[in-house]
This record gives structure tokens, C-alpha cells and sequence, in this order.
């Protein structure tokens, strides 16, 4: 295994190595191409360009209007001490230029004689030349050559004759000296680029082997890994999304494990009693016409109670693999609401519930799926009646907010902890701190809730406070009530609608 990833040369630490050096190399070969070239073909014409625009510096220099001898003296002498260029200045007669004072314009730094002769030769061809200027380049190859350049100045009525000698060295020897030298910058580049190289893959692959190692064992089941991503910005953030999953996975099983147990414990009782019962029946009252009508009925509602469990699982199951769909058709919510608080009527009579209902006036018409609204305030109003408190106290809600209605349910129970507030719509998730009596159920009652409104696209959320109660509520769009008929006129867009076909609509389930 390690034999096989020192040579991957798909790996992120040999590619980084590979191309950061191929890029060094790259460079080199440039650096060696360039500066070979530039100087066996580029020297000569470079040193023409520099010393024309030397030149037209200085021509500037004389034809200034508020500039003086000494000006031009200055500017003659710094050019050719920085360029190493001999700079002549000449009447149109060839006789040297002198200032007020007498003093030679350009015998400043530079020995002039053994120019003369050039001199009176670059005059001549200067007079028959038509482009007022002449360079030359004096002396054979693989000697020292000199550049000759001669042109024209003029000002006013004044024209003076200027004359440059650049000297131009081999380039052979040049071209040995920067050899060495780019020999010596090679090794010293390409010892950097793998070192580099090497260090930048090291810190980039590390991390991510670590990563890679901790989501196997996250993937064996082992929870409790940590992943971190060393030093750059994605790979943590990599890692972080990495152990939020790792979080998320955690909560799943044990929701899971929560599903199990209330599942088994759900299914265990009301199989228990339909056992018992029925070995009542078959071995006490299955004579006795009373006895026997009041066992079978605890069987058929304990089978009641089997079947509403199993049609919850089913039901969010096939909401969350988009397998549901719903019928919306207008419909008076306040009436559907009236309806379903209607089967609690016997809470508030057999066990001292204070069920407390106000409302808009009426009608209230929405377009949705009926029997899933009803089943979302079914599941509401059964989750208030076991968290509800001491008082047992429920208070529910339907009044327009704007184009919208809202349907509320608020109890007074021990509220909802701000760090699972994110969590109970999750599905077999039960909170822990508000429980004021150990309840049944699956913990499917709120993601029943959640998903049949995200399916008509309603708002929905929680207002809770640990010690004061919470309050759950969804809003849906008013659509407009036809004058003729009564009954509700959809408006555009109302409510979604949604062209699949589904199954039969189930009764409420009850948490």
C-alpha cells in the first residue's frame, strides 16, 4: 500500500512536485535562451536605439530655449561618463565648439584625438546624406567594434554637428561570464523548486491523508474522529463540513436507536393487549356477549393504534423521497379547524384540558390538500396536549395576517432548549428538557408537520422559552370566496399545485 502511493503519480503531492519544478525548469530555459540570444542578435541593434535616444536628449538640451553652454556641457559629460560613449560637437566646419568662456562644449571627460579622423569621415558622409543623420558600425567580428553616429542640431540660425563613439565589446566573452553565472542560478533554482515543492505538497497532501483516514474510520462507525485541515482555507473548511457530517451521522443513530426502542415499545403494548384480549375472549368471554364487545373493541382500537403508527413511517417516508403529492381544492380552514378541535372536546370533559379557541370571523378560505391540513393541526394540537404543563392549558389561533391566515397552537409547558430548537423537526428526534411526563410516540409527529408544509409551500416555525411554554404556527395563503356559490375561488398561484398523482388521503395520524 505504500509502495503503490509513493508512486501514484496521480497524488497531489506528486503533482505539485512535478509542476512547480517543470515550472523552475521552464524559467531556466528562458533565462539561458533569452540572454544567448539577446546578445548575439540583439546587442548591436539595443546599442543604436540607446545611443539615438542619447542624442535626442541632447539635442534637447541645446535647442531649450532658457538653456545655457554649461547646461549642455553638464548633460555632454554625465552621458558619456554613465554610457561610456566618446560625445564631439562640431561647427558645420568641423572646428570644436567653445561656450562664452572658451571652454570646450565636449572636451570634458574624454580624450579626443584619436577620433579626428572619424570625425572628418562621418562629415563627409553626413553632407550627402538625405536623412540628416548616419550610424556605422567600425571594426570586424570577434574584435571590439565601435558604433559611429553623427546628426545635425540646429537653433535659431545656429547648426552644429553632433558626433557619438559608442565602443562595442565582444560578445563571446560576455556571453562565458553570464554562463558560469547561469549555471550556478540553474543549480540554485532547481535545489529551491524541489525543496519547495516538496514542502508546499507535504502541507497540502497531509492534511488531506488525515482527512481521509479519520472519514474511513467515520465510516467503520467511529464517531468520536476528529478532522482537521491544517493550514488553508478549503482544506479546513473541508474538514469542518466534514465533522459537521460527522455530527449529523452521530444525531442520526441515535435518533435511529431512539426510533427503535419507541417503536418496539409502541408495537410491543398494543400487540400485548391484542394478545391478551384475545386469549380473554377465547378462554373467559367469548360467551359473554358484554365482556366479549368491550375486548374486542380494546382489540380493534389497539390495532387502530398499529395502523396509525405504521402509516407515519409510511407516510414521511414517501414525503421525503417526493413520492407524495398533494390535492389542493379550496377549502374553509376555520371550519377544518372547528372540525378537527371538535375530537378533543373529550379531553376538556373526562381530563380537565382547558382548550381555548378564537379565530377570525369567518369563512377563512385557503387553497390546499384538506385532509393533510387537517392532519398538520391534528399533530400540533396532539403534541400541546403532552407538553401542555400543569395547567393543561392550550390555546389556539386563527386569525388573517395580511393576504395570509395564520393557524397558532401556544401551551404553557416547560418550553423547547434554544440548542434543540434547530432539531426538533428532524425525524425521531424527541426533546429532552421540556418534558413534563414521560410520553409516547415516535418522534414523527413535527417532521409529518414540516414536510407537509414545505409540499403547499407554507411558512411555519416555533416561538418557545424554556419555562414559559411554545408556540407552533404555519401561515397559508386567503384566496378569494365567488359571490354566487360561496364556496372559495382560487386566485394565481395561491397555493402550488402539482400535476403527479398520489395515493388515497390517510386519516390524521395522531403523534
Amino acid at each position: 500500500m505504500n509502495e503503490r502511493r509513493r508512486f501514484d503519480h496521480n497524488s497531489i503531492n506528486f503533482r505539485i512536485w512535478a509542476y512547480f519544478t517543470l515550472f523552475a525548469v521552464v524559467i531556466v530555459i528562458l533565462i539561458w535562451v533569452l540572454q544567448a540570444w539577446f546578445l548575439n542578435n540583439r546587442y548591436e541593434s539595443m546599442k543604436q536605439v540607446e545611443t539615438s535616444a542619447i542624442a535626442g536628449k541632447i539635442r534637447m538640451a541645446f535647442q531649450a530655449e532658457n538653456g545655457s553652454a554649461q547646461e549642455l556641457r553638464e548633460t555632454i559629460r554625465n552621458e558619456s561618463k554613465n554610457n561610456d560613449l566618446n560625445i564631439f560637437i562640431r561647427d558645420e566646419n568641423g572646428f570644436p565648439v567653445m561656450d562664452m568662456n572658451g571652454n570646450l562644449i565636449d572636451d570634458t571627460y574624454y580624450y579626443r584625438g584619436r577620433f579626428e579622423g572619424e570625425i572628418q569621415n562621418l562629415m563627409d558622409e553626413l553632407a550627402g546624406s538625405e536623412l540628416g543623420s548616419v550610424t556605422r558600425i567600425v571594426g570586424s567580428r570577434g574584435e571590439q567594434r565601435t558604433l559611429e553616429f553623427a546628426t545635425h542640431m540646429t537653433r535659431d540660425d545656429m547648426t552644429l554637428l553632433m558626433f557619438i563613439f559608442a565602443p562595442l565589446y565582444p560578445v563571446k566573452s560576455t556571453i562565458s561570464i553570464l554562463r558560469v553565472q547561469l549555471i550556478y542560478i540553474t543549480i540554485i533554482a532547481l535545489m529551491l523548486a524541489f525543496m519547495i515543492a516538496a514542502y508546499i505538497s507535504y502541507r497540502i497532501s497531509r492534511p488531506i491523508e488525515n482527512i481521509t483516514k479519520a472519514a474511513a474510520e467515520m465510516a467503520k462507525g467511529d464517531y468520536s474522529v476528529k478532522f482537521h485541515g491544517g493550514n488553508y482555507t478549503e482544506i479546513k473548511n473541508l474538514a469542518a463540513t466534514l465533522s459537521l457530517a460527522e455530527s449529523e451521522m452521530q444525531k442520526t443513530g441515535e435518533y435511529q436507536r431512539d426510533l427503535i426502542s419507541n417503536v418496539s415499545h409502541d408495537l410491543r403494548t398494543p400487540l400485548t393487549m391484542i394478545k391478551s384480549y384475545a386469549e380473554m375472549i377465547r378462554d373467559i368471554s367469548g360467551n359473554d356477549p358484554v365482556k366479549r364487545e368491550t375486548h374486542l373493541n380494546v382489540i380493534i382500537d389497539e390495532a387502530d393504534r398499529l395502523n396509525v403508527l405504521v402509516n407515519d413511517m409510511l407516510n414521511l417516508s414517501r414525503m421525503q423521497s417526493k413520492r407524495m403529492v398533494i390535492f389542493a381544492a379550496p377549502f374553509d380552514l376555520l371550519e377544518a379547524t372547528e372540525n378537527v378541535l371538535s375530537s378533543y372536546n373529550i379531553l376538556s370533559e373526562q381530563e380537565g384540558y382547558d382548550i381555548e379557541f378564537t379565530s377570525s370571523k369567518g369563512p377563512l378560505p385557503v387553497n390546499a390538500d384538506e385532509a393533510k391540513i387537517k392532519q398538520v393541526i391534528n399533530n400540533l394540537m396532539t403534541n400541546a396536549v403532552k407538553y401542555c404543563g400543569e395547567d393543561k392549558k392550550i390555546i389556539v389561533s386563527l386569525k388573517k395576517s395580511g393576504r395570509k391566515v395564520r393557524f397558532s397552537v401556544t401551551d404553557h409547558g416547560m418550553g423547547i432548549a434554544p440548542d434543540e430548537v434547530p432539531h426538533i423537526w428532524d425525524k425521531y428526534y424527541k426533546s429532552s428538557t421540556h418534558h413534563v411526563r414521560e410520553t409516547e410516540g415516535t418522534g414523527l409527529g413535527l417532521s409529518i408537520v414540516k414536510e407537509i408544509l414545505n409540499l403547499h409551500r407554507a411558512e411555519f416555525d416555533v416561538k418557545t422559552a424554556v419555562g414559559k411554554g411554545s408556540t407552533f404556527w404555519f401561515e397559508l395563503p386567503l384566496v378569494k370566496m365567488p359571490r354566487n356559490t360561496g364556496r372559495p375561488q382560487v386566485q394565481p398561484n395561491a397555493a402550488p399545485q402539482d400535476p403527479q398523482v398520489s395515493q388515497s388521503p390517510q386519516d390524521p395520524a395522531k403523534l
